[in-house]
């Protein structure tokens, strides 16, 4: 926004689209598409969690598609009123907030994994993952929504008060890549120190099952994409604010389209497609006995045979 400019509500000669935030009108059929993909995943996942009885998983991961269908929403508004200060609002709180709901879901389904094959080769005992990971996933939620509040009650004109917002939602996502960083060293200890085992300890049961199911190996694949997705987001988003309000690549709207929407819009879809009713048996076989999950995480899955 230009540094004298007057106070604008509506786009004309003297309030260019140029004196908004992003500096462009966002684009109306791409927020349309992005709008009812996701509202589409937000109704499946609660169709799916109703049908699987996977409670948890539908309702993170529906809060996360429902803050993106807000989202999206949102900036299908600015198209029509770019100084619309509330749906500005609306769409920096929801997008940013949004993916971790996305992440805490794959913080969730690797503490199943770790249970089924064999916590004593994880570096945590599977409830520590939910407890460590999903924790500083919400650490993370409060310091973007605090920031995100701090912009979203600023008046577009007060550029050292939405800089600060900016700054703490840029430390909430700064501090989401670590978590995810370090998630992803433990999971990849868990898994080459299970192959490893897996001569003297091979699988049996429920975990070789699981293990040799061709859908459990489609779900893996789709963890791992939704893993890889959201770091690309966040990496972005960190570059995006780190030269404050309305810098360049801020106002770059195909970068935002294809490193915000497109990432977040393929995690959703491999979390929502691959969902665990149906590429993860041995998870729902144990939520449709509703066992509670401290009588599966602290017995030994994997047998312990003698070298």
């Amino acid at each position: 926004m230009a540094e004298n400019a007057p106070i604008c509500e509506h786009v004309s000669r003297e309030c260019p689209i140029e004196y908004t935030v992003y500096g462009y009108r966002p684009s109306l059929w791409v927020n349309s598409l992005l709008t009812s993909l996701f509202f589409i995943a937000l109704v499946t996942n609660i169709w799916l969690g109703i049908r699987f009885k996977t409670r948890a998983y539908a309702i993170v991961l529906a809060l996360g598609c429902l803050a993106q269908v807000v989202g999206y929403g949102a900036r299908i508004a600015m198209y029509f009123e770019p100084f619309n200060a509330m749906a500005f609002q609306a769409q920096v709180c929801c997008l940013i907030i949004g993916p971790a709901f996305n992440s805490a879901v794959v913080y969730l389904m690797l503490k199943y994994i770790v249970a089924l094959f064999g916590p004593e080769w994880s570096l945590l005992k599977p409830k520590l993952y939910t407890i460590i990971f999903i924790g500083a996933d919400i650490v993370s939620l409060v310091l973007q929504a605090a920031g995100g509040g701090i912009a979203a009650t600023t008046s577009i004109g007060d550029k050292d008060m939405l800089n600060l917002g900016n700054s703490i939602m840029m430390a909430g996502i700064a501090f989401q890549v670590v978590t995810l960083s370090m998630f992803a060293l433990v999971a990849t200890a868990f898994c080459i120190r299970r192959v490893r085992a897996v001569k003297c300890y091979p699988l049996a049961g429920n975990a070789l099952q699981t293990w040799e199911s061709a859908r459990f190996r489609w779900f893996i694949c789709g963890l791992s994409t939704t893993f890889l997705s959201i770091y690309i987001r966040c990496v972005y988003r960190i570059a995006e604010m780190r030269g404050g309000w309305g810098n360049k690549l801020m106002k770059e709207q195909i970068p935002f389209i294809l490193l915000e929407g497109l990432m977040i819009l393929i995690a959703t879809s491999a979390q929502t497609i691959l969902h665990p009713g149906n590429f993860f048996p041995a998870f729902m076989s144990r939520k449709l006995q509703h066992e509670p999950i401290e009588s599966y995480t602290e017995l030994p899955i994997v047998p312990k045979y003698t070298v």
